[in-house]
């Protein structure tokens, strides 16, 4: 793939050269009266700033609203500004996101060719853009994505095609490779882990209330690395920023380790209440929190219930209603699993132990339909 690569000619092209800015009609309600799944009357997927599920975390009343689909998106707000994802399915937009449709009518673009174009102008917009430098239409359409083109300068859409497809045919053997090196690709539950599902779904769990305080330290970054005042690279230390993508990781910083935080640590961006488990030590752009846990327990594996405990407290807040200062963030409560008066930890861990699997159970059914095609596509090469 490589040596394909070197042998591509390319050239610069304006995005809004070859894309336009979908209208859409505004639909009647706010967010917090759209349904979070699907039911009846509930069944049009709707797009607004976030990264999860590609944005798409609600649905909509199907009645009056502008049904889009086979675009690209973009988020234009919060922590996710910039997100851009290929829209192939049915949905339509609420607020702080747009779609942009492919001018020539006359050439309409394959899957793969979808792709490709998401993946170009991701990496022109991934970083550039933040909460106060929005991703709006009018700045992006002026950006510029290099793309392969012919001997006669027109794009190389039979490249672009191919290239995805062999892409995806080395990432489904990785993957393969990877569910078998990290015991992923055995999905079946155990009797155990069956039980504590059903506890789970059944909400028979003694819960008790925290403040944040009572588990963990709240402390600030031991120095702010300003984005336009250092190199970052591809190695080194993670830089952590308040990004919703990548873990919060913008990229990697070699800088003097006497300013690194605490890994096994949860990064909390301030002004996006966005947060991670970060495994190894870091630096951090500005606005980040440091939590650290005051229980010798806390670990990789059970952070991901606390995470999730905590964002979803935090969620009751507007977004950008708060500079979430560390007073704010002591004091905010999330419910955890008890036993005798005492976090769960065992059960938190076979919890979450048991919901990867239940996850993962797609994504091997996935790997074992596409194995076939991407041998035989890399067989070819």
């Amino acid at each position: 793939m490589a040596k394909k690569l070197e042998k591509v000619k390319w050239a610069k092209f304006k995005i809004g050269d070859l894309f336009e800015k979908i209208k859409v009609n505004r639909l009647p309600y706010k967010t917090s009266e759209l349904s979070s799944i699907y039911k009846e009357n509930f069944t049009l997927p709707v797009l607004t700033a976030g990264i999860q599920n590609q944005g798409l975390n609600n649905y909509a009343n199907i009645e009056g609203a502008t049904i889009l689909k086979n675009v690209i998106s973009i988020s234009a707000n919060g922590a996710n500004t910039g997100a851009t994802f290929y829209q192939k399915n049915e949905f339509t937009i609420l607020q702080d996101a747009y779609a942009i449709k492919w001018i020539f009518t006359d050439n309409v673009l394959t899957d793969n060719q979808y792709l490709y174009f998401v993946a170009s102008i991701s990496k022109i917009l991934h970083g550039k853009y933040e909460w106060t430098n929005k991703a709006g239409w009018e700045k992006v359409k002026e950006e510029k994505i290099q793309l392969p083109i012919k001997n006669d300068g027109s794009i190389d859409f039979e490249f672009m095609t191919g290239f995805i497809s062999e892409l995806e045919a080395c990432q489904i053997s990785k993957l393969e490779a990877y569910l078998v090196i990290t015991g992923f690709s055995d999905y079946v539950l155990t009797f155990e882990e069956k039980k504590i599902l059903e506890i789970f779904r059944k909400d028979e769990i003694e819960w008790k209330e925290f403040k944040i305080r009572d588990l963990f330290e709240v402390n600030s970054y031991k120095k702010r690395f300003d984005a336009n005042k250092v190199n970052i690279l591809e190695k080194g230390h993670p830089y952590v920023v308040r990004t919703a993508l990548n873990n919060g990781i913008r990229g990697y910083l070699e800088e003097d380790e006497k300013f690194l935080n605490d890994g096994n640590t949860i990064s909390f961006g301030q002004d996006t209440a966005t947060m991670f488990y970060q495994e190894k030590p870091y630096f951090t752009g500005d606005k980040i929190k440091i939590i650290k846990s005051k229980y010798k327990e806390f670990n990789k594996l059970n952070s991901h219930f606390f995470v999730s405990a905590m964002a979803k407290s935090f969620s009751m807040f507007a977004w950008g209603s708060s500079s979430f200062n560390i007073n704010i963030i002591e004091n905010q409560e999330i419910y955890l699993p008890i036993k005798n008066n005492e976090i769960d930890f065992k059960f938190i861990e076979m919890l979450i132990l048991a919901i990867q699997k239940d996850i993962i159970k797609d994504v091997v059914l996935y790997t074992d339909k596409k194995i076939k095609v991407a041998k035989k596509v890399i067989s070819n090469k």
